[in-house]
């Protein structure tokens, strides 16, 4: 039997109707007939004529349409009855480290930090893991062979500052050796931000450039006249490759190695960034070679880095002549571009925008972009100022008598800005200190030469700082390595953090260096990395350009000698 049938099978499976539904008139009809739940004794008859309400509006639905117009009704009536003269008041608290404080917090540290003497010789102990049991050491070798028939001549135009330049050029090498092509001199691109009209000549060696990969890259000044005469002697008249960002090396080998064959001169304008970081060993090698070893500053700037090296030496001679270097980017270029907010009220805000204008045209002003610099100083995106440069520095243990070389560029308000960190670090220096005007005057308005020479003081300082990203850093770090057994010998904050702690006004002073000092332990233990997937060789020469060596090998390597 169907357990919904009451009837006995007769061969067929057919269902039971289903019950009759609870609203349906049978229904409805059978319960009035038992007198219904609306007339139950026992109930008042403010509850019958409720119950009778609720019984209406259950059995027409759609009253429930109109009940939220019914509720907004109701609220504008009750709110047009209400009295608007005394509006309560939000207080909206920013969010920590979206507001610029640290002359606040200057201000409540600078008592208990003059009066700590529990710094120990900081930059003698900054470096606690620098090598662990085995250290790199550079084994970038070139060819000894000779070249076979070139297949061509490339000419590349490097855009940028000194560094951007520095990689279109490397990169450059690696391209025109892979494809066994003639790369002529690279020609710097006139940028206005940069506003520097120096050659190759005029920044690097290029006898030195040339002889150095003479192996492994033929490099000539410029292309022969017999094929210039088929250009009109203009190089604007030569084919333009336009090649995508990040490029990989088989690229130019199906898609441009053959218009090379064909034309024999081939132009590559812009070339920054146009080849992937991820490349074969042999194109590996030749990027090593011409960073490393080929690129060597010419020499006016590398007698006046070299001379200012000296001087540092000399000055902190009661520190073994160790010094810091500190890379700091707060030019009013860079703190326009960071749309951040700092202390200078109403004049910074219209020194700000004008510089935008000036560097930008219209690129902040777009209708519909939003700029919240509170969430771009959370994100740890805001140059940090010589303050707090200062403070950190001071909470990392380096005492007052530290000497401290600043590579940078025309502070923006040098006057105001400055003068914290003078007062915390009275032995610091630049090269406007260092050297006489006379020795300055061939590099004054020269950005790139004067680049070049900060960043030959910051390359052979015990200690690098660096404050914002950038090219100069990425590379500094990178040749660092590759100097120093592997290890960059940089520190590098964390802003994110940095924001919170300069935006906490109840933060005490023990509290403030035992967070910076583990900070410092971070970037120490974090000086030896290897390049990973994506990563510039620039600034992870190991393993590509770097070899690991043990200590007790090469020891008993020495004494054998």
């Amino acid at each position: 039997m169907h357990p919904y049938n009451r009837l006995p099978s007769s061969g067929h499976n057919s269902p039971s109707p289903p019950p009759s539904p609870l609203r349906s008139p049978r229904f409805r009809h059978s319960r009035s007939k038992a007198g219904g739940r609306f007339n139950q004794p026992g109930r008042t008859l403010i509850q019958r004529i409720v119950w009778h309400l609720l019984s209406v509006l259950i059995r027409r639905q759609g009253f429930f349409l109109f009940a939220p117009l019914l509720y907004i009704s109701g609220m504008l009536l009750y709110m047009g009855s209400v009295s608007f003269e005394v509006v309560p008041v939000i207080s909206h608290r920013p969010a920590p480290g979206s507001v610029y404080r640290s002359p606040q917090l200057y201000a409540k540290l600078r008592p208990e930090m003059d009066a700590d003497n529990s710094s120990a010789d900081a930059i003698s102990t900054v470096w606690k893991h620098s090598y662990k049991g085995a250290e790199w050491r550079p084994c970038v070798n070139k060819s000894s062979g000779g070249l076979a028939e070139s297949n061509g001549y490339i000419y590349i135009e490097a855009n940028g500052g000194l560094n951007q330049q520095r990689t279109s050029i490397c990169n450059a090498v690696a391209v025109a050796g892979y494809l066994n092509a003639t790369l002529v001199i690279p020609n710097f691109h006139y940028h206005s931000i940069w506003r520097d009209p120096s050659k190759f000549r005029d920044i690097y060696d290029e006898d030195y450039f040339i002889s150095m990969l003479e192996n492994d890259v033929r490099v000539v000044n410029k292309v022969p006249e017999y094929l210039m005469e088929r250009f009109d002697h203009n190089l604007s008249n030569v084919y333009n490759f336009r090649i995508k960002a990040w490029s990989p090396i088989l690229y130019y080998k199906d898609a441009v190695l053959p218009r090379l064959l064909e034309e024999k001169v081939i132009r590559i304008s812009p070339f920054a960034n146009r080849l992937s970081f991820d490349s074969p060993p042999a194109v590996q090698r030749l990027r090593c070679l011409a960073n490393y070893e080929a690129l060597r500053f010419s020499s006016p700037i590398l007698t006046l880095g070299e001379t200012l090296v000296a001087r540092m030496k000399e000055r902190s001679a009661n520190y073994g002549g160790k010094y810091i270097s500190v890379h700091l980017r707060f030019e009013e270029d860079m703190v326009a571009f960071s749309c951040c907010v700092f202390d200078g009220g109403e004049q910074e805000n219209e020194d700000m925008k004008a510089a935008r204008e000036r560097g930008w045209r219209g690129k902040f002003s777009k209708p519909g972009r939003v700029i919240r610099p509170g969430a771009i100083r959370i994100n740890g995106k805001c140059p940090l100022t010589p303050l707090e440069v200062g403070l950190m520095l001071r909470g990392m243990g380096f005492d007052k008598n530290t000497f401290i070389y600043l590579a940078s560029g025309k502070i923006y308000n040098a006057e105001k800005t400055m003068a914290p960190l003078l007062e915390m670090f009275p032995n610091l220096q630049t090269k406007e200190m260092l050297a006489s005007d006379e020795e300055l005057a061939p590099f004054k308005n020269f950005s790139s030469r004067m680049a070049a020479t900060d960043y030959t003081v910051c390359l052979h300082s015990e200690v690098f700082v660096t404050t914002q990203g950038g090219n100069f850093p990425h590379f500094l770090m990178g040749h660092r390595r590759y100097l120093y057994g592997g290890h960059s010998k940089t520190i590098r904050p964390d802003k994110r953090k940095l924001a919170l702690l300069f935006d906490n006004p109840k933060i005490g002073w023990k509290t403030f260096k035992r967070q910076l000092l583990g900070m410092r332990s971070h970037g120490d233990s974090k000086g030896i990395e290897l390049k990973r997937p994506n990563d510039s060789i620039y600034t992870f020469p190991c393993p590509d350009c770097m070899c690991r060596s043990n200590k007790t090998e090469d020891a008993r390597a020495s004494s054998a000698t």
